[in-house]
């Protein structure tokens, strides 16, 4: 229980540091600084022209992720999409713009500085459908079927108990509801001590599930249409992946009856 409390608050921390630092700035912030600031692996630089033109620049400066999971997902007019781990707002703002002034989107973060910096940057680009709400991503502030999309963008790789972060995607989910992530997903043949040695859990790269644990995670969950297809490398044996899965439409108690699927302890080490 202490190295999960212990894990939660460095990347509590250093998300929070990120924001101070972009609000401070409007400068460029990563979860892995160092890639980030010299390639295209993560961040801003992921998102098109045209997307980035469109938004608050500390939107763009804060985007911490491997993707772009608002193209992933291909959201609708009127649909209700929910963001986990938001961040500076960046997929909250874009998903707001696709799904139209007759849908919504939510963003969930439980970092007070994101969410200060997320609001301020709805406010100046002029969201009226948004809103931001402070919760964890495994115990997300909203009801049961309440939103038909769920994105994340390098998020899920943070969490201490992923199983449960894919049962409360599926509680939140409408029956027929999907998922598009983008995440940091590992090559099958690393261990869970060699993705800790390539970096640290708040550097995305320590807490990344494989694929087959990513497919088998999303099955023990109840999800169908299971896919995990790698988009570019991040590192030895590291690549950025969309991550896609749909809620059976009559499903109604598989997630609870599912079993719960042990997936693998990782080590902690220094960030990046």
């Amino acid at each position: 229980m202490t190295d999960t409390i212990d894990l939660r608050e460095q990347v509590r921390t250093r998300y929070a540091a990120a924001a101070s630092a972009v609000r401070g700035s409007a400068g460029q912030a990563s979860c892995c600084p160092t890639p980030a600031e010299t390639d295209d692996r993560f961040g801003g630089a992921l998102y098109t022209q045209l997307d980035r033109d469109d938004l608050p620049v500390a939107a763009v400066a804060a985007s911490l992720g491997c993707g772009n999971p608002t193209a992933v997902a291909e959201l609708h007019e009127g649909e209700t999409v929910l963001d986990l781990g938001s961040g500076g707002g960046i997929d909250v703002l874009l998903s707001a713009k696709r799904v139209g002034p007759s849908g919504y989107a939510y963003g969930v973060d439980m970092t007070e500085e994101m969410l200060d910096l997320a609001r301020a940057n709805a406010a100046q680009a002029g969201a009226i459908n948004v809103e931001f709400v402070q919760g964890t991503i495994e115990d997300v502030p909203l009801p049961d079927a309440s939103v038909d999309v769920v994105i994340s963008n390098c998020v899920i790789n943070l969490s201490v108990d992923k199983p449960k972060v894919l049962a409360e995607i599926f509680r939140l989910l409408t029956p027929g509801g999907r998922i598009g992530i983008s995440d940091v997903v590992a090559e099958d043949h690393l261990s869970p001590a060699e993705r800790a040695e390539r970096g640290s859990y708040v550097g995305c790269i320590a807490g990344a599930l494989t694929q087959p644990e990513y497919e088998s995670g999303l099955a023990a969950a109840g999800f169908e249409q299971v896919s995990v297809t790698f988009t570019h490398q991040v590192g030895d044996g590291l690549h950025s992946a969309i991550i896609k899965a749909t809620r059976p439409a009559d499903a109604t108690s598989a997630a609870a009856t599912a079993t719960r699927r042990e997936l693998p302890v990782v080590q902690q080490s220094g960030c990046c």
